[in-house]
């Protein structure tokens, strides 16, 4: 199975980018986790990012702030799927830092999650990989079929609610 990396560009990112790690650690896919910043350590990251596939990525998950150019500073310099978490803060509450992350150059795309959206971002990684690899993707259709089940278990429970009224 292809490994997801995990990237963000500052420490203060982990509390937020551990979420996907989890969802990836949940669905059984393997990954890393990095620091690397698209400006304190551009041509660390652009190395990765350059030998991400030949070191067995099957997509990497970037997360940024304010100036938030990781994503985008990765997508230049692989074609494997590059997904950006724009993370909340600063001046613009996380608005500037989704704008980074979305408005990328014609042929240099980067899918875009919500803000802090890291589980979003390692279900996106997941449901690329599991394109090869149908194993993954029933662990998908599980968790969602899960998901499903919780609602109607809420909507059985708000019922009985508002019936004994």
């Amino acid at each position: 199975m292809k490994k997801v990396a995990v990237i963000m560009g500052s420490d203060s990112d982990w509390p937020v980018v551990k979420g996907a790690c989890a969802q990836l650690e949940a669905l059984g896919i393997p990954f890393e986790a990095h620091i690397l910043s698209a400006h304190r350590t551009p041509g660390q990251a652009a190395l990765f990012a350059k030998n991400a596939r030949a070191e067995g990525f099957g997509a990497v998950i970037c997360a940024a702030g304010m100036a938030a150019h990781l994503a985008g500073a990765f997508a230049a310099n692989t074609t494997l799927p590059v997904i950006g978490i724009p993370m909340k803060g600063g001046a613009m509450d996380g608005l500037d830092a989704l704008l980074a992350t979305v408005q990328m150059p014609s042929g240099i795309p980067v899918a875009t999650v919500a803000l802090n959206g890291a589980k979003n971002a390692a279900v996106l990684a997941a449901q690329i990989l599991a394109v090869e690899d149908a194993a993954l993707a029933e662990r998908l259709e599980a968790e969602r079929a899960a998901m499903a089940r919780q609602i109607a278990e809420k909507e059985a429970r708000l019922q009985e609610e508002l019936e004994r009224k």
